[in-house]
């Protein structure tokens, strides 16, 4: 039945809902065939091409093991419910054979380590919230990759200009801010719906509207790793991406990217690798895209709101910085011999610093024509619907399939 749902999916051209509660094999079917048997499962077949044509969705009602575990990651988005729901290859007699040690099946597979591992997006308090997030996802999605994604009715003014806009980014560079409430104050208000919200916590990713229309949507968060892309921020990003340009979703990046995570610890989890797939899958894209920056651009990360074909617009604001390092800490590497020779070492490094910092207005920029434009904060939302209104007919040109896979879970 797996297999004959599947495929009803890819010929019908339909969304596919998995709900999950299944374990996969089990060595009692060993003694009802009388042998063992190479491990395949036909069921499975296609997956690859349905991924990238229908949207698949799993939603995780009970214990799952096996092969049902990696469906629920096969999928475009996943949900669990909390207090039932387990997610793991094998559960707790195959960990004990396997390591020795006994663990329950809550320990091994529910939303602690499940959700903020990024195995699975969404975590739900009950079935019916489950069942909810579901319809709210597919809201957005077309049917199919031949559809344009549909269009809800506009409940918000296109030409709304949040006076709030004008503070909300503190002039302290060191001081967070609230990002979904950026989000709210540009986007179709509480139209927000966050996917892997314990995953990869430094990048806020999910589906809006922007005037009814369905669009990715992206931030930084600096309250977490201050906003720092590290690995698990990385693969959420590159997911989000995927799916918007596989079923033609316009993205809107709301960017604020110190760069990628530094440390011992983010060398140990790959974070060059990682970064190294970022750009890729960003190259990658087509769908219409537009970045408004908001604060900072540093680095590789920094580079990665920036595509350089295709509809692709770029504003910023007025407490926008930028570069390739920043001037604290990149200083000190790049005038290191002026330093050291200094009679007093921190005295240059801070004379250098105050130099450069003197460069770094984004007025600056814009007057070499580096940036598009710098807006007044107010004006992101009209500028937004403008841009999202004019992609429509750019969408229309890119329906169908993409070029190659174009997602990969």
């Amino acid at each position: 039945k797996r297999g004959r749902a599947q495929k009803m999916a890819m010929e019908w051209k339909l969304p596919y809902v998995r709900l999950l509660d299944a374990t996969g094999g089990s060595v009692r079917t060993f003694e009802q065939i009388g042998r063992t048997y190479i491990p395949i499962n036909p069921g499975t077949y296609g997956v690859e091409q349905v991924l990238c044509q229908v949207p698949v969705v799993s939603a995780v009602l009970g214990s799952v093991a096996g092969l049902p575990a990696v469906e629920a990651c096969l999928s475009h988005f996943s949900v669990m419910v909390k207090g039932i729901s387990q997610v793991f290859p094998g559960g707790p007699p195959v960990v004990k054979a396997a390591l020795g040690y006994d663990i329950t099946k809550e320990e091994l597979g529910d939303e602690r380590t499940q959700a903020t591992s990024g195995v699975i997006d969404n975590v739900a308090e009950t079935e019916e919230e489950a069942f909810s997030m579901v319809r709210q996802f597919l809201s957005y999605m077309p049917q199919n990759v031949w559809e344009v994604p549909p269009r809800a009715e506009p409940t918000d003014d296109p030409n709304r200009r949040d006076e709030k806009l004008l503070s909300i980014i503190p002039r302290n560079r060191r001081r967070g801010y609230d990002a979904r409430a950026i989000l709210n104050h540009v986007l179709d208000r509480d139209s927000f719906f966050e996917i892997g919200q314990f995953s990869g916590r430094s990048r806020l990713t999910g589906l809006a509207r922007v005037n009814g229309y369905p669009v990715g949507a992206m931030i930084n968060n600096p309250m977490f790793l201050g906003g720092s892309m590290d690995v698990a921020a990385g693969l959420k990003v590159i997911r989000l991406l995927q799916l918007c340009n596989t079923f033609h979703l316009p993205m809107v990046y709301f960017a604020d990217e110190p760069g990628f995570m530094v440390g011992l610890e983010s060398q140990k989890q790959g974070i060059v690798r990682a970064g190294a797939k970022m750009v890729c899958a960003t190259y990658q894209t087509r769908m219409p895209w537009i970045t408004f920056v908001i604060r900072q651009l540093y680095g590789v990360a920094g580079q990665c709101h920036d595509r350089p074909g295709g509809m692709f617009k770029r504003v910023a604001w007025p407490s926008a910085n930028w570069g390739s390092m920043h001037i604290e800490g990149g200083a000190t590497a790049a005038y290191r011999r002026e330093i050291d020779s200094a009679p007093d070492p921190e005295a240059k490094r801070l004379e250098i610093e105050r130099k450069l910092q003197a460069l770094a207005s984004p007025f600056r920029t814009a007057e070499a024509f580096n940036i598009e434009d710098i807006i007044d904060p107010r004006d992101s939302r009209p500028i937004l619907c403008d841009f999202i209104e004019m992609a429509q007919e750019t969408l229309k040109t890119q329906l169908g399939p993409t070029c190659g896979p174009s997602y990969m879970p």
